[in-house]
């Protein structure tokens, strides 16, 4: 009954409606904790009722219930303005962990009312941040004002952190510049969480079994927040690094990659401490994170992480959560009792106050026996009681414990499925890639295949440019060998005007052929210039594969030249012989001609407009074209002379034979018309492919050196 009365009177302590301190509560509080024996704070862990107690009820803390209540936390800060924070490192401590929880849990309209720099600063002026609680205090407040300035600057960011994947898209507003500074801020922010970490583990003997000493667990109790909170802010940076990564380049992020790596191993290695500690078994599932690290620089490994889960049971609570009493107030409560008891009863009525031993009838053993009797039966109801609720804890623990089997596989069915999806994906873009690889060795072996062509065909018209060098130069031979039988062969005629024509027309020829041999010296006393004045240091052949354009056209203008010389020689002898036909003999005056001209611009191309060796080949140039003129007009006169002995006479024929005769000429002369345009559209199409194939046999179409090798050193003339 006094240990009931005790509680009611612990939990009865003055608290409002809204789960918070009374505004008559801080005095009491406030006597309460200044009291406690400063040599050793941590054996009264549990003399904080009116703050701290209730922090872990199962539902939640009536502290965060009242929040919720009243839309805010104006009570609880108007209680926790009067308490003595900066005089008590333990009650600091004890603060800092409802504070943690309130801002993870409690109502988002519950704004601080306490200046955690301005507390920071009187603990270090009291020199309570050396050392024990006031040195952890000072990390866990450091660690809270970093949590409320990443809140305030990420309000998307609920307290307990808890988002889903769309929600974390969201919070960077697809900016990567975003992503990259929230992914700063919340390095800034696991890194505070993993110091304050690491200093209660370094305050705590951990050669002995603390976590299940009061002392060790009034230290170890607000980690649970702090795991809570690591647990989403890894998840959280593993999964912004992949989304950087995909639009960054991996040496941009190489400090954020070596910042991670350490807080990883950092965690890692509290997680699985933490793990192992007594305290925590039965509070919470600590996750474990992987072997190694994620992979960032491939994008598949994003389906390889697992988020941590931290698992709280339902039935687990805090030793804190029950209202501990301290032996004095026990004592005194007893005291208080028994003074109340005597003061009502008399002090001789304590000793046998309902009188059993002077009841007549019943005798005392019998009484005796029958209260151990019913003793015994209690205890045995209550040993039934006790294995019924452990029989029921066992048998809740084991559902849950399949359950949390059951998500396990079936998140593990998950991730297998995402990793098939990847896997799938992935083997798609290697077949992309190969077959992006087969075309492109494809399209290289066309170009090899292209390549070759084109150095075969380069082969061949080198062949052919040096056959037709070979031919250029035999047919000067040529062409100078017949100029002196043309100026010596007569014909042998039976006189009269068949006799006569042949022989002007035979003595133009002979001058047209002195004519060209003229021009050819010329041409090649320039060309023989023009190499030697242009080549520099170069050899000809190097100065002839320079200027293969040039070439080509000398070449070209060369070489009609002695053909047109080469066709008027026989033209001629066949007039001659009276077998040829004088039209010949005009074509190839025309031919000559137009050859002479062209032959005399592609030199001028590269030669010296003073030179005298240009002079000299227009002049000889000039001598060709007079030449040419005199053929023509000696062959019109001599078929003017022929057709003037070739005249029709009519006088012997009739009216209807000359009808006939005028019905046959117009149609010979229908005829002939025809004939005249097919053979003009048949000239211009061998004047265009005959242009088409000196392109193609001088390889016009390929400027670059490999066509001109049939230029020697000894010229083109």
């Amino acid at each position: 009954k006094m240990l009931m009365k005790s509680k009611d009177r612990k939990v009865s302590s003055p608290l409002s409606k809204s789960g918070c301190l009374a505004s008559s509560s801080p005095a009491l509080a406030s006597s309460r904790v200044t009291t406690v024996g400063h040599e050793n704070p941590d054996s009264n862990q549990g003399v904080f009722p009116p703050i701290y107690a209730f922090v872990f009820h199962d539902p939640p803390s009536p502290c965060i219930l009242g929040t919720h209540h009243e839309k805010g936390a104006q009570t609880f800060w108007s209680v926790v303005n009067r308490l003595p924070l900066s005089s008590n490192a333990v009650l600091c401590w004890k603060f800092c962990h409802v504070f943690h929880k309130l801002l993870r849990d409690g109502h988002p309209n519950s704004p601080p009312n306490v200046s955690i720099d301005a507390l920071l600063s009187f603990l270090s002026q009291k020199g309570h941040l050396s050392e024990g609680y006031g040195q952890l205090c000072s990390v866990y407040l450091r660690l809270l004002r970093t949590k409320m300035e990443y809140h305030t600057k990420n309000p998307r960011f609920p307290g307990n952190l808890q988002m889903s994947d769309r929600q974390l898209d969201e919070a960077g507003e697809s900016d990567v510049n975003n992503f990259f500074q929230l992914t700063v801020e919340m390095f800034d922010y696991l890194e505070c969480e993993l110091n304050l970490f690491q200093t209660v583990f370094n305050s705590l003997d951990m050669s002995r079994s603390v976590s299940v000493t009061t002392a060790g667990q009034c230290r170890l109790a607000p980690l649970i927040q702090v795991i809570l909170d690591c647990s989403h802010l890894y998840d959280y940076t593993v999964k912004l690094l992949f989304k950087l990564h995909s639009c960054l380049p991996a040496d941009t992020l190489q400090g954020h990659r070596d910042r991670f790596m350490e807080q990883f191993t950092k965690l890692k290695d509290l997680f699985y401490r933490s793990s192992n500690l007594q305290y925590f078994k039965r509070l919470i599932q600590i996750p474990q994170l992987p072997e190694n690290p994620p992979n960032f620089l491939r994008a598949s490994a994003l389906s390889e992480h697992i988020s941590p889960v931290v698992v709280i049971p339902a039935e687990a609570s805090s030793p804190d959560s029950e209202p501990v009493l301290e032996k004095d107030d026990l004592v005194d409560m007893d005291n208080l009792f028994d003074n109340k008891f005597d003061d009502i009863f008399g002090s001789s009525f304590s000793s046998d106050p309902f009188n059993f031993n002077s009841q007549n009838g019943v005798n005392k053993d019998e009484k005796d026996h029958l209260i151990g009797q019913l003793y015994r039966d209690v205890s045995e109801l209550k040993a039934q009681l006790e294995n019924m609720k452990t029989e029921s804890q066992r048998a809740v623990l084991q559902l849950k414990g399949r359950v949390s089997e059951l998500e396990a596989e079936l998140a593990e069915q998950r991730h297998l499925r995402q990793q098939a999806a990847d896997d799938s994906e992935f083997l798609r873009a290697e077949l992309d890639e190969l077959k992006k690889k087969r075309e492109d060795t494809e399209k290289a072996q066309r170009s090899l295949t292209e390549i070759e062509r084109r150095a075969q065909a380069n082969e061949q018209r080198y062949s052919k440019l040096k056959e037709k060098y070979s031919e250029l130069v035999q047919n000067h031979a040529d062409l100078l060998r017949k100029v002196g039988p043309c100026t010596v062969r007569r014909p042998h005629t039976t006189g009269g005007t068949a006799a006569l024509c042949p022989h002007q027309i035979l003595g133009s020829c002979t001058s047209l052929m002195q004519a060209i041999q003229v021009l050819i010296v010329a041409s090649k006393d320039l060309q023989r210039e023009i190499v030697e004045s242009g080549r520099g240091t170069a050899s000809p052949k190097e100065f002839y594969a320079k200027n293969s354009r040039w070439t080509e056209g000398l070449i070209s203008a060369s070489k009609a030249v002695g053909w047109g010389a080469t066709v008027m020689v026989d033209a001629a002898d066949l007039v001659v012989q009276g077998r040829g036909k004088f039209e010949e003999l005009l074509v190839c005056s025309h031919e000559i001609a137009a050859s002479t001209a062209q032959l005399v611009a592609a030199s001028k191309v590269k030669a010296d407009k003073d030179s005298p060796n240009l002079a000299q080949l227009q002049q000889a140039s000039r001598g060709v074209n007079q030449a040419t003129a005199t053929v023509v007009a000696s062959t019109i006169s001599g078929k003017s002379q022929i057709e003037e002995t070739d005249n029709m006479d009519f006088s012997s024929m009739t009216l209807t034979q000359i009808k006939r005769q005028e019905m046959d000429s117009q149609v010979r002369v229908l005829e002939l018309e025809n004939d005249l345009q097919k053979e003009r559209q048949k000239l211009g199409e061998l004047r265009k492919k005959h242009y088409e194939l000196a392109g193609v046999a001088e390889g016009w179409e390929e400027g670059g050196p490999e066509g001109q090798r049939g230029c020697h050193e000894g010229g083109l003339l």
